[in-house]
Formats: structure tokens, sequence, C-alpha cells
């Protein structure tokens, strides 16, 4: 597992400012390239709406049964 680095804008902009304009340029072109490759990602995620679809999934009653060893060992059909 990676750990995940979170920049508030603020600590971009300080970091921005202490690269010469050449890398300014640079770090622009490349927040461009990455905004015409991933388009969804300037997206706002949409906010979860709870209980949306509530009484619409059935959960069976061995749900959380344990599974058989065949299940585990690939061997016959469940």
């Amino acid at each position: 597992m990676t750990a995940q680095v979170v920049y508030t804008t603020s600590e971009v902009v300080t970091k921005l400012q202490t690269l010469a304009p050449e890398q300014q340029k640079q770090v622009f072109d490349f927040i461009d390239f990455l905004a015409q490759r991933y388009p969804q990602s300037q997206e706002a995620p949409q906010q979860r709406v709870p209980d949306l679809n509530k009484g619409q999934i059935i959960m069976s009653d061995d749900f959380d049964d344990p599974l058989p060893d065949e299940f585990w060992l690939g061997e016959g059909e469940i």
C-alpha cells in the first residue's frame, strides 16, 4: 500500500512560488496535460444520498453463512 500525500492549495502555491519561471511553466503544462488526459477528474464528486434505494435490495438469509470447502478449492458447483 502506498502512502497518499494530500497538499492544501496554499502549500502547492508556496512550493510553486519557489520555482523558477521556466519550472513554473512546466508545472502548468503538466497540469494541462493531466486535465486533458483525465477529464473526469475535473467533475465534482456526487454526494451520497442515504436510503436512496431503501427496500429495493433483498439479502438472502444465508448471506453470512460460511462458504463450503468446494468453493475455496474450486471444485464442483456451488
